[in-house]
């Protein structure tokens, strides 16, 4: 009589499944709760303890993890391996039935505790698994209650699973095993990950992602897409959706860029992303003040897009907004009447409530072939920077105000980039461009007037004096920029020429 031991935290099929396996002549063994439930339903069932002749131990932590169990498993199909096992009054296993302890749904909740989490590590459902799988020569492992009929077809046509059945459930076994593990590392690392030593970097990375929500396609209709989550219940940057259609790709791409520009300043700042670029960023006394001073720096390209304030948004600040289109608001929080206003006005725009501001902490991760690169997030210059006048010409208050706020803002505008600033405001922005004087003159040409007494940021140094030509020629009286370019001394002359305050931070902020 062929043996069978059932062992599955997901009940779903099973009684099933174990009636037809002992209408077929099959003994079907049992652990804890598995057992309970198919001998309620009537199944003749050998407990686990009969065969081990010990009882569960450490309430439940002990059940399977017995040489009776775990060597009929194992032995090999050989009249060596038959013979040895027998010696020992054991008996081969020929299936395993299990899955393991719901231990990503116990983590999904809020405020689980972490003697919770892992109570929901299991360890002898793994080693029944792995020990299955590995000797799927002669052992069928089921993991996946959607197997279990393609099982009873292939016992009631010919009697037994063939071996390209046993090694695909084999696989899928291990990778049942792999996810499971990568789901505890992820937690339990979650603390290191998230406060990394000052320039450490993992050397092995288990991400333990969950597929959270599918999206309807990605940058392009021809390209499936998903958004993946430690936490798969929750929305797309750990936010809550509280209007509009559902999130697309490039919706949360940018909703990421936005929310990181608008989380790293300190003052009441509303930020316009279109394509990951900044198009206006300013701030203000409130966020319905800072936002026509953000919009009035591209105006034209804020049309169709994600608006991020890093305040709670009001009633004044959706009067402020007028009839501009908007795919997507990220705020901490909205107003009663905000949003209601939102929701009835603007059905179609994606209203997010943010519960924190981007910190920066642990790692970003970008995709390449056959790959992934790891890196820290940058959040602005490192402590113990400085700032440095290399100008004649030190610069006025108002001018190192604006500089200040140019340079934060031109960390979150794609490389190569170049932005002009008045006070709390940004005026022009050129950003992704291959040519750092082309970006120059793209940010000259969306400031038009507004670039007269303007502050210019660029986040890597000048290679040539040619861009700081152009911005004198267009009113610009301050320049910052990190330094460091072999033509630094050519330069800072052509700053010196047109009596320009130029400032060096020491500090490079490429974003690509």
């Amino acid at each position: 009589m062929p043996r069978a031991l059932f062992s599955v935290a997901n009940k779903r099929g099973i009684v099933g499944f174990a009636r037809e396996l002992v209408a077929m002549g099959w003994e079907v063994v049992a652990s804890g709760g598995t057992a309970e439930t198919l001998d309620s339903s009537g199944i003749p069932v050998t407990r686990v303890e009969r065969l081990t002749r010990q009882p569960e131990m450490l309430g439940g932590r002990v059940k399977t993890l017995h040489p009776a169990i775990h060597a009929g498993i194992l032995a090999r199909d050989s009249a060596a391996d038959m013979e040895e096992i027998a010696s020992f009054g054991f008996a081969p296993i020929a299936m395993v039935v299990g899955n393991l302890y719901p231990f990503s749904e116990t983590i999904k909740r809020t405020e689980v505790s972490l003697a919770e989490a892992v109570e929901q590590i299991d360890i002898g459902g793994v080693a029944l698994l792995r020990g299955a799988a590995k000797n799927f020569d002669r052992v069928t492992v089921l993991c996946d209650p959607g197997d279990y009929a393609d099982i009873l077809l292939s016992l009631k046509q010919s009697g037994t699973t063939s071996v390209e059945q046993r090694r695909a459930l084999a696989a899928k076994a291990f990778a049942h095993c792999r996810d499971y593990d990568d789901a505890i590392h992820g937690y339990l690392n979650a603390s290191d990950i998230a406060e990394p030593t000052e320039g450490d970097v993992p050397g092995i990375i288990s991400i333990g992602l969950q597929r959270s929500h599918e999206l309807r396609y990605g940058e392009n209709p021809h390209q499936a897409a998903a958004y993946y989550s430690r936490a798969a219940e929750r929305a797309p940057l750990g936010a809550q959706q509280l209007g509009g259609k559902q999130l697309s790709y490039n919706n949360i791409l940018d909703l990421d860029a936005v929310w990181r520009a608008a989380s790293s300043f300190e003052a009441p700042t509303v930020v316009i992303v279109k394509h990951l670029n900044p198009t206006g960023i300013a701030s203000a006394d409130d966020i319905a003040s800072a936002f026509p001073a953000a919009l009035a720096s591209d105006p034209l390209s804020a049309f169709g897009s994600v608006i991020a304030v890093n305040r709670p948004l009001d009633s004044r600040f959706v009067s402020a907004l007028g009839t501009l289109f908007v795919e997507s608001l990220i705020a901490p929080g909205f107003a009663d009447d905000a949003l209601a206003a939102l929701q009835s006005r603007r059905k179609n725009c994606r209203l997010l409530q943010m519960p924190q501001a981007f910190a920066g902490q642990g790692y970003e991760f970008r995709s390449v072939m056959g790959g992934l690169l790891l890196q820290r997030y940058d959040m602005g210059d490192p402590a113990g920077a400085v700032l440095r006048t290399v100008s004649k010409r030190v610069p006025s208050e108002p001018e190192m105000a604006s500089l200040i706020f140019a340079w934060r803002a031109v960390q979150h505008v794609k490389s190569n980039a170049i932005v002009l600033a008045q006070g709390s405001r940004t005026v022009g922005i050129g950003g992704g461009l291959p040519s750092r004087v082309d970006a120059a003159e793209l940010a000259i040409k969306k400031a038009a007037g507004a670039a007269a007494e303007a502050a210019m940021a660029s986040d890597a140094f000048f290679p040539f004096p040619d861009s700081i030509e152009h911005a004198a020629r267009a009113g610009v009286t301050s320049i910052i920029q990190p330094g460091g370019s072999i033509r630094d001394k050519q330069v800072i002359e052509a700053a010196d020429k047109h009596n320009m305050a130029m400032v060096f931070s020491g500090k490079r902020h490429f974003r690509h």
